[in-house]
């Protein structure tokens, strides 16, 4: 059985080919409609590439082509044995095991005093501008889930991507006000407190 370690793109497609056969142009339909964006990128080049790359490790196989009208002949791929050991394998390990990731934010947070003040403090408020958009489309995407009756556990991730960004906005708009308070203070800045001197110590106590 071949051991090549599934991308999370590569996950994706077995998730849908572990429901019934299917075509990359319907698979890509698919993950347009369920939102699978949120958690991995989408792009039609590299789905069937992810697709070729999952045959060739021998985790699918063609089931039948399919030919309407004129339309170009499409190739309907399903999941073998193989193919379904691995994507339960991996499903598990990315359940429980504890994944090292690097968040873009983290390194742009590393250099805030290099940016300085000014620029800092633009640059988040326009992350806080983005954020609570994109807070309020998650909530336009979780209202219609619940209005469908799409059963929760199908949209989790969803969950959790949701309340990531609320948990982020809610941190940096701490962050933002610490800055701007003074309580978190740049190198090149004195500490805005009301702090008596060396010297003004010295004359009160001389």
């Amino acid at each position: 059985m071949a051991t090549a370690k599934l991308t999370p793109l590569g996950l994706a497609v077995l998730e849908l080919l572990n429901e019934r056969p299917m075509h990359p142009y319907e698979m890509a339909q698919l993950m347009r409609e369920r939102h699978v964006d949120v958690r991995v990128k989408v792009k039609a080049g590299s789905l069937y590439h992810t697709v070729e790359r999952l045959q060739s490790n021998g985790f699918l196989e063609v089931v039948e082509t399919q030919r309407d009208g004129r339309r170009p002949e499409r190739t309907v791929y399903g999941m073998t044995a193989a193919g379904r050991d691995a994507f339960m394998e991996r499903g598990r390990e990315l359940l429980g095991d504890l994944a090292e990731e690097h968040p873009a934010y983290l390194s742009g947070l590393a250099v805030i005093d290099d940016i300085g003040r000014q620029p800092a403090l633009s640059e988040l408020e326009r992350r806080l501008t983005r954020l609570r958009s994109a807070i309020a489309a998650d909530a336009v995407v979780l209202d219609q889930l619940k209005h469908d009756g799409t059963p929760e556990i199908y949209w989790l991730d969803w969950r959790y991507v949701s309340e990531q960004r609320l948990f982020e906005l809610s941190w940096t708009e701490r962050l933002l006000a610490d800055l701007r308070s003074g309580r978190i203070v740049f190198p090149q800045e004195k500490p805005r407190l009301n702090l008596i001197t060396k010297d003004e110590n010295h004359d009160k106590t001389g």
